[in-house]
């Protein structure tokens, strides 16, 4: 009996669970890299040697709510069972990353923004999980 047929049932491989997590960071790192990257070619952001003003720190926050809350979607998507708890571990692995990431890049910008961005992990992580939710429920509605 496959997952779709009973989901009561617990498929016992961790392989899919973490696979699901590390979809969700594969994905938002690659896109959160890319936006960043066109941002740069494009103008709006100063090269990489130049401090950003905290009007395009906030700018690129913003993206990163958006992307992060996708990331945490797509690991809820793909989780096998347990889907909130799938975007709440990405939102806790991502809340370690930016703590790390702050630490190494501490004096590259404002303080503020490596704050922020480890504070968002854990409600970008809830939206995510709740975007999956409102769309399994709609989509299982339509049957």
């Amino acid at each position: 009996m496959s997952m779709s047929d009973n989901t009561n049932q617990i498929d016992p491989s961790p392989f899919k669970s973490l696979g699901a997590i590390v979809a969700g960071f594969i994905a938002t790192v690659v896109i959160t890299t890319l936006v960043d990257m066109i941002m740069h070619q494009t103008g709006v952001f100063p090269s990489f040697d130049v401090v950003m003003s905290d009007e395009l720190f906030m700018l690129a926050l913003s993206y990163r709510i958006i992307l992060n809350s996708f990331g945490c979607f797509i690991a809820a998507k793909l989780a096998p069972y347990f889907p909130m708890k799938h975007a709440f571990a990405l939102g806790i692995f991502g809340m370690i990353m930016a703590g790390v990431g702050a630490y190494m890049m501490w004096d590259k910008g404002p303080v503020w923004y490596s704050i922020a961005n480890i504070l968002i992990a854990l409600p970008c992580a809830w939206i995510g999980g709740k975007l999956y939710e409102k769309q399994s429920k709609k989509s299982s509605g339509d049957r």
